[in-house]
Formats: C-alpha cells, structure tokens, sequence
C-alpha cells in the first residue's frame, strides 16, 4: 500500500509534465510557424523592396539615358530657325492650318507636323503646341485648295538629308520641296510682302449665259473674250476696299482695304480634250474668300448678267451681292520676301529666300499631283458648270439678300480652314 502511492504520484506527475511539455511543444511549435511566417513576410517584402528599387532604377537608367539621348541630339542637332518649301493638293484636306480638337478634319498641318516628329526634326512633346517651335505659316488655304508654293517658317533639328527624311513620312500629294536658314526673328507671315495665287478654270465658264454647258469640251474662247476679261481683271489693280469680297467685314473696317499688283487671264490650253485656262493674281494679301469672288464677279460680268459698272460699285459703302467662283482651281503659287532679301540676302550670312533652284521640282509636282486632279474632278464632278447654274438668282442690281447672306455664311463656316494671311 505505501510502495503503490509513491508509484501513483509518479505516474500523475509524468502525466502532468507530459501535457505541459506538450502543451510547450504546441506553444513552440506555434511560435515557430509564427516566426517562419513573419521571416517568409520580411523575406518577400525584402524582395519586393529590392524588385521596386531594380525597377525604379531601370526607370531612372531610362529616363537618364532618354535625357542623355535628347540632350546629345541637341548638342549634335541644335534647334536652328529655318523655312520649308511646301508644295501640297489639297483635295480632301480641310485646309493649311491645323484645327485642334477635331481629328476629322485633317489638314496639311497635321501631315506636315507628323512627319516632323517622325523624322526626329522636333521633340515629340512639342508635335501638340507647334508655338514652342516658333511655327508660322505664310499663307492659310482654305478647304481643297492647293499650293506650289507655300512657305513654314520654325525651328528645328539640322539633321542629314532632312528633306528627304521629312518626305519619308508624308503622303505623296504632300512635299517638302526645299530649306533654307533664315534669321532666329523671322516670321514666314509677318515677312512676307506679297502672295501670288493661280486659278484654273474651264473656259466654258467666260462663255455667254445662253450657252449650251451639256459638252464643254467643245467650247473655245475667243481672243476678243479674252481681251475683254483682262480689261473687266485689271480695274482690280491699286488698292480697293474689298469688303464685299469676304464675309462679316464692314465697310469701314480698314483691313478690307488690300492692294492688287497684277491679275490676268493666260492663253488658253487643251487638258483632257477640254480647253482650260490659268488665271494669275498677286496682291499684297488677301481676305477669306476674296479671290474667289473676284473672280466670281468677272464671270459673271463676262457672261452679261451685269455690266462691269458694278465693280466700281462694290467698293463703295453698299453691300453688294458677289458671287464665289468653285475652291478647286484654287492654288497658292509662290510667297514673297523682297524686303526681307534686301536686308539680309545679301549680308553673307544668309540665304536669299527665293525658289529658283527648286523651279523644275515645284512644276514637276504641279503636273503630277495639281493640275490632273482639277482637271479630273472638274471633268467628271463639273463644279464649274454646277456654279454658274446658280449665278441668275444672285441680285447684283441690289444689295445681297439675307437668304443668300444666311448662305454664304453657313458654307463660311463649314469651310475649316481660309485664303486669308
């Protein structure tokens, strides 16, 4: 009986110890899965620390070398203040300038700016505010309108065979013709004199008013109509108020006076068995719509639905009713910088800002991309003849009605871009 208890107490202790050391085991064991837990937490924390510290190194080695790049290319490439030669058709474009915020209206800007980045000529965060770049266009054109010879004054990268590289990322109806290193304050508009634009037509349209237009191709003018068309343009000489030629211009506002130095009417030719012609006019600058209209006018004179009086008149402070001859024939043919040449063409540090060695390019792209495209479209769509369809409902003894105000307003404004300068 005493030697069982001794043996009890043993067994109760062993007991007791077995489940505190169990109990312990579990608390270590525990413990330990806890401390395996946080290592593994530390460890993937220390490895993501490490993987954002590679990354934002790699970012930083990126952008350090992308600066490096930049930097490089304007130690070898510095901006230099330049003018471009542009020659475009501008069938399907919404005009010369750029229209920020509407995409679907492209016009020669967007292409021209494109391939400046694309070329590496510009920084591409400056393709969206081309004012960084100090861009400047001589003339704008309005929708559809071509030109032979426009000119863009900015600054850009001098990098090898620019041109041609600029070229490589426009359309074919889109050229840079030539470049020219101007002085760091020019300004393409600000120093341009004069602007001279082309317009070619079908003869048909200084046909009389009774004439059968079903087949223009079998119209021929006669030398004595060409005289009297050259007589009715040359009253547009001197300097006039054209406020009847644009839209929204008072006749006391001073910007419609505009000086006319030349326009006239060529020698006709055959294109596509139809006989065109080219009519030519250089004027110091011109409105939205202006030459349009001045040409509108004479038709409609040559034609005998008013006598040439009324050319006299619309500079006057009445509102004339002026018709607006067809965009197509429309085409920007050269831009002049005479006082700008005076000044610094012959100063041994600059170019003379003429277009002589570019001649055979420029008369290359106008018989390629220019002229068969007005042919084309005048032949198959006739906007001539559709336009003179309408000429008898213009008032032109009276000042111009409201309907046909509403009108030309409306196409003003669907028109993107502008003939002004």
């Amino acid at each position: 009986m005493f030697k069982i208890r001794p043996l009890l107490s043993a067994l109760v202790n062993h007991r007791v110890t077995s489940e505190r050391n169990g109990g312990l085991y579990k608390l270590f064991c525990m413990m330990s899965e806890g401390s395996k837990d946080e290592q593994t937490a530390k460890l993937l924390k220390r490895a993501n620390e490490e993987n954002e510290s590679s990354a934002e190194k790699e970012h930083t080695t990126k952008r350090i070398k992308t600066e490096g790049e930049h930097a490089e290319d304007e130690r070898k490439y510095p901006k230099k203040k330049v003018v471009l030669l542009l020659a475009y058709c501008g069938k399907g474009y919404y005009g010369m300038q750029r229209n920020p915020g509407t995409s679907q209206f492209r016009t020669i800007e967007d292409e021209l700016v494109t391939a400046l980045v694309k070329s590496g000529c510009i920084p591409e965060n400056h393709g969206d505010d081309m004012k960084k770049m100090s861009f400047q266009r001589c003339a704008r054109t309005d929708k559809g309108v071509s030109a032979a010879g426009q000119a863009v004054s900015l600054k850009v990268r001098l990098i090898e065979d620019i041109v041609e590289k600029i070229n490589e990322h426009l359309p074919q109806q889109v050229r840079v013709l030539g470049l020219k290193r101007v002085t760091q304050g020019f300004n393409s508009k600000n120093n341009c004199d004069a602007r001279t634009y082309s317009y070619m037509l079908p003869t048909v349209a200084f046909s009389p008013k009774d004439y059968d237009t079903g087949n223009i191709s079998a119209f021929r003018l006669e030398p004595e109509t060409l005289q009297k068309v050259n007589r009715v343009f040359s009253l547009y000489k001197g300097t006039h108020n054209f406020h009847n030629f644009t839209s929204q211009k008072a006749p006391t506002d001073p910007s419609a006076r505009r000086y006319i130095t030349e326009m006239s009417c060529g020698e006709p030719f055959i294109r596509s068995n139809t006989e065109f012609a080219v009519i030519t006019v250089r004027g110091q600058s011109f409105m939205l719509h202006q030459i349009r209209k001045m040409i509108g006018l004479v038709i409609a004179v040559t034609k005998g639905y008013v006598t040439e009086e009324v050319i006299e008149r619309s500079w006057g402070q009445e509102k004339v009713d002026v018709p607006k001859a067809p965009g197509l024939g429309l085409v920007l043919e050269k831009v002049h910088f005479d006082r700008y040449n005076k000044r610094f063409g012959g100063d041994g540090l600059h170019e003379v800002l003429d277009w002589d060695k570019e001649e055979e390019k420029i008369k290359a792209f106008k018989e390629a991309q220019i002229y068969p495209t007005i042919v084309e479209t005048e032949c198959q769509e006739g906007s001539m003849v559709s336009w003179m369809s309408t000429l008898p409902i213009h008032d032109f003894q009276a000042t111009a009605t409201r309907t046909q105000d509403d009108k030309d307003q409306k196409q003003d404004n669907a028109d993107v871009g502008n003939d002004s300068d």
